[in-house]
């Protein structure tokens, strides 16, 4: 019980998901990169001998693992189609029918995106199916080419040519995840028209905060103080001042969100996923400071749910992290604006007194960034927003 029993990608989110009993693995109905419908049996735990030879149903209460692929209510999918029998004549219709129905969507979709008809193509799996080792070693060693491919090719169409792997190349499918990222990237710069503002804001004041108070964060809360909190609170702040920035496009209407939900851009061996502080400006700074790093930690054990990814309003990323100085990220739909945050780091920063000297001292400055849908959001509004957010970091007395 609870041992990692498979992964499940959507298209927002990767889940590993832990056996719900004691006991073994003792059947498997569904392949690596097969798609099942919502209810679908897709494997059997429990103990030796569970299930009879003259019936495929569990005696045990079996394990149901299925993804909803968008928070957008669907009609009921279909049940699974029962696997394609090859009649005892093996006709070559017989046998074309079974490879197009038990190779996984996976293997079809290479073979769709490669002009590879599939029945082409020898497989090795069982009952004859195609399985992703033997399409991509048929595209590997040429054998995909057909003499069609071979004549050469207009202008127009040669100018969109991908390039031919060659010896040295490693040529492997995009996972789910990073097709959809590639999809919902593509769709958001066809979308809104993306315009970036840059502010340099004077963190030190968030600085000595967090470094006055990190170790007794730890021991009370037993997570680490970052400075993302504080800059959730300054953001969740300043959407309640300027809505337009948390609002969304509809056809021609504009919908004001009524709740703040932070998306933290997390990035992944695999991939790049963006959990959702729900309500975020109704957290304190140590619930967000939680909240976060638990977001996080979930985030790279692939223990999200669904719902951990949805209903974000705006989002923030931060590739300071890796020393990044700014970025113009990528609006994520179908929110209207992004902001990046850059490394924090010490600079000469000139400083007028109250005397109305100048003088230069060493300050930690950041570079912040955001990038808004033109269509619904002026540059005003962005500018005041950003100023709004300087401010707050800069001169706000915080509290834990």
């Amino acid at each position: 019980k609870d041992e990692p029993l498979l992964e499940i990608s959507t298209d927002k989110v990767d889940a590993e998901v832990p056996s719900p009993g004691a006991g073994t693995l003792i059947e498997i109905r569904v392949q690596e990169g097969e798609t099942v419908a919502v209810g679908s049996t897709v494997a059997v735990v429990g103990t030796s001998g569970a299930v009879s030879k003259s019936s495929s149903k569990p005696v045990d209460r079996p394990m149901i693992a299925e993804q909803k692929t968008s928070s957008v209510p669907s009609p009921a999918l279909p049940s699974v189609p029962m696997p394609v029998r090859v009649s005892n004549g093996n006709s070559s219709a017989d046998i074309d029918s079974l490879r197009r129905s038990k190779s996984s969507p996976l293997v079809r979709n290479i073979a769709k995106e490669h002009g590879i008809d599939i029945n082409r193509i020898p497989g090795s799996g069982l009952s004859g199916r195609v399985t992703k080792k033997d399409i991509m070693t048929f595209i590997e060693t040429g054998a995909a080419l057909r003499p069609q491919d071979l004549l050469p090719k207009s202008k127009s169409s040669l100018s969109f040519a991908a390039p031919a792997a060659i010896e040295g190349d490693r040529v492997e499918p995009m996972s789910v995840m990073r097709k959809k990222i590639a999809e919902h990237m593509t769709h958001s710069k066809q979308t809104s028209a993306h315009v970036t503002s840059v502010y340099e804001i004077d963190m030190t004041r968030v600085a000595k905060f967090r470094s006055q108070h990190q170790a007794a964060f730890q021991a009370q809360h037993g997570t680490k103080l970052t400075f993302m909190p504080f800059i959730f609170e300054a953001v969740t702040r300043g959407l309640r001042h300027f809505p337009i920035i948390n609002s969304q496009v509809q056809g021609d209407k504009i919908v004001f969100k009524g709740d703040v939900n932070i998306g933290m851009a997390v990035a992944l061996d695999w991939g790049l996923i963006v959990p959702v502080i729900k309500q975020a400006d109704k957290l304190s700074l140590s619930a967000l400071a939680k909240t976060a790093n638990d977001l996080a930690d979930r985030s790279r054990t692939k223990r999200l749910s669904p719902a951990d990814v949805q209903d974000g309003t705006f989002t923030i990323t931060n590739p300071g992290v890796f020393g990044g100085l700014y970025g113009t990220p990528i609006i994520n739909q179908p929110q209207v604006a992004i902001m990046c945050i850059g490394t924090i780091e010490k600079r000469p920063k000139v400083l007028t007194l109250s005397n109305g000297e100048d003088v230069i001292a060493i300050r930690q400055m950041a570079y912040f960034a955001l990038t808004y849908d033109h269509r619904v959001v002026d540059g005003a509004d962005a500018e005041k927003f950003l100023s709004f957010v300087k401010d707050y970091l800069e001169n706000n007395d915080f509290s834990i």
